[in-house]
């Protein structure tokens, strides 16, 4: 039988390769490879996710990163935008393409029928390629030619058919500016190898591991992994539901009683979005808390103690005093240290305001 890995050794042993155990001194890119990109359909709230992995990370370390183009936001794992470095963008799309065909022909296959799906792609890559666009913008272009469709199923088909990276200064901390795109290949200006099934699967591991084929599967949106998975030369473990859970040989699975600190994490860090069971670091009051942001397109910023869900956090600002505001889903025996983690962030979002704490009952509105 295999052996048994309990609900904490399984939350230390993530949280260890999410470098939430201790920051890493590790360069950005490095950390973005590692951890297989982050989460990143908002702007901003993902340099939060660096912040908390990464020892004396500032905002630039990152922005300068997207402005010399070795780090892009591009829609990759569950057809989500993800930043990556360059490399990952190139390597990734093919083998994840599936994952926004699939979802792009649910949606909008209709609204595209009779449109020659080679032509659009060409079409559509000229354009960008030409100068970056709005979805809005690509839209009205290609209906020009296919005057019959949907103007925005014509701009969802190309996200489809062409890797389509957004142009800064979308995404550069402190800057604003327009959804624009452009072709992963133009902007990059050079190729690399389509990773494998294989490759993905170990990358997984590296950084959300021990975990079950169903796992894999809700992190990158592929389906019918167990095959691939079980080719592979990995060890076995069970969980206390009696989950097959598969890690990688010589990777380092931490004491269960190892201390976790207090972390203040971004509304759509992976470390919540990538397990079929979240469990492992979602208490119990956490998933009631959660529920309540069901059907809404907010996302709370969740409060780890002790490596698991504890509370929210949000942030208002009023005449220069940035105020943390804490949310507690139960009583946090450490509150004094989870101020002091908060105050550390008020530091890195808004250096020049002064700085509150409040500390509130329940979680946050959506």
């Amino acid at each position: 039988m295999d052996p048994l890995i309990s609900r904490r050794a399984l939350n230390r042993a993530t949280l260890d390769r999410q470098f939430l155990l201790r920051r890493t001194d590790q360069g950005v890119a490095d950390v973005v490879e590692h951890l297989g990109g982050l989460q990143a359909q908002t702007p901003h709230t993902w340099y939060t996710g660096l912040w908390s992995r990464i020892a004396g990370f500032k905002p630039a370390d990152a922005a300068d990163l997207l402005l010399s183009r070795a780090l892009v936001r591009i829609a990759l794992q569950r057809s989500t935008i993800h930043l990556v470095t360059a490399r990952d963008c190139l390597a990734m799309r093919p083998l994840l393409q599936v994952v926004t065909e699939r979802m792009t022909r649910t949606t909008y296959g209709k609204r595209l029928a009779g449109v020659d799906l080679d032509e659009l792609a060409a079409a559509g890559r000229e354009l960008v390629e030409a100068r970056p666009m709005t979805f809005a913008e690509l839209g009205r272009e290609l209906a020009e030619r296919w005057p019959s469709n949907d103007p925005h199923a014509l701009g969802q088909g190309v996200r489809w058919l062409v890797p389509l990276v957004q142009v800064p200064p979308r995404g550069v901390w402190g800057k604003s500016g327009p959804i624009a795109h452009t072709s992963a290949e133009s902007w990059l200006g050079f190729e690399a190898p389509p990773m494998t099934t294989a490759e993905l699967v170990r990358r997984y591991l590296a950084a959300f591991g021990p975990a079950s084929v169903q796992d894999v599967q809700t992190w990158s949106g592929l389906t019918r992994l167990g095959e691939v998975v079980e080719s592979l030369d990995l060890v076995r473990f069970r969980d206390e539901a009696g989950r097959t859970l598969y890690d990688l040989p010589d990777a380092v699975r931490p004491d269960a009683d190892v201390p976790a600190p207090v972390r203040l994490m971004y509304d759509f860090d992976n470390l919540f979005l990538s397990h079929a069971d979240r469990s492992r670091v979602i208490s119990e009051t956490g998933a009631a808390a959660l529920r309540g942001f069901m059907g809404t397109n907010v996302v709370p910023r969740a409060i780890l103690v002790d490596g698991f869900t504890a509370g929210d956090w949000t942030v208002t600002r009023a005449k220069g005093v940035s105020t943390l505001n804490i949310h507690r889903w139960a009583p946090i025996r450490v509150l004094e240290e989870v101020e002091a983690e908060g105050l550390r962030l008020l530091e890195f979002l808004a250096p020049d305001d002064k700085h509150e704490i409040s500390v509130l009952d329940g979680p946050s509105k959506p």
